[in-house]
C-alpha cells in the first residue's frame, strides 16, 4: 500500500516553512468547510428539492437555476477543501488513510462527482428516473457530509 503521508511530506514541508500559525493549520480546514457544508450545501440541496417539488413553475424554475449555478461551485469548494484537509493532516504529521473522516470525505466527493456526471449528460436525455437518482444521490451525499463533519470535529479534538 502507498504510504500517502510520506508521499505528501515534501508538500507539507513547503507549507510548514511558511510559518502558518498552528491554530490555522489545525482548525482552518474545519472552519472553511463548515461554511461550505452547512451554508452552501444546505442551500444547494434545498434549491434542488424545491425545484422538484414546488407547484409554482416560475418559483420551481428559479430554484432549479440556483441549484444549477451553485452546485458546481459547491463541488469545487469541497474538492479543494478535501485537498486542504489532507494537507492539514500531512502538516500535523497525522495518518491519512486510517481516518474515517478521510473516507467519508472521499465518499462524498465520489457521490457528488457521479451526480455531476448525471447532470452534465442532461440526465440521459432528460429521463425522469435519472433526475430522481440525482435528487436522492445528492441527498445521500449531504447526509454523508454531515456525518463527515461530526467525524471531523471528533478528529480535530483528538489531535
Amino acid at each position: 500500500m502507498v504510504d500517502l503521508l510520506n508521499l505528501l511530506e515534501p508538500i507539507g514541508d513547503i507549507f510548514r516553512s511558511m510559518g502558518i500559525p498552528q491554530p490555522v493549520v489545525h482548525w482552518g480546514h474545519p472552519l472553511m468547510m463548515a461554511i461550505v457544508v452547512f451554508v452552501m450545501g444546505s442551500f444547494v440541496g434545498l434549491a434542488g428539492w424545491r425545484g422538484r417539488t414546488i407547484a409554482d413553475e416560475a418559483t420551481a424554475a428559479k430554484s432549479r437555476m440556483e441549484h444549477r449555478k451553485l452546485a458546481p461551485w459547491m463541488f469545487l469548494f469541497m474538492a479543494t477543501g478535501y485537498t486542504g484537509g489532507v494537507l492539514s493532516l500531512v502538516m500535523q504529521h497525522q495518518p491519512i488513510l486510517e481516518s474515517p473522516h478521510f473516507w467519508t470525505g472521499s465518499i462524498v466527493l465520489l457521490l457528488l462527482a457521479i451526480n455531476g456526471l448525471i447532470s452534465v449528460t442532461g440526465f440521459g436525455g432528460n429521463k425522469a428516473s435519472l433526475r430522481t437518482v440525482h435528487a436522492y444521490l445528492g441527498s445521500v451525499a449531504l447526509v454523508v457530509v454531515f456525518i463527515h463533519a461530526v467525524l471531523g470535529l471528533k478528529l480535530g479534538l483528538a489531535i
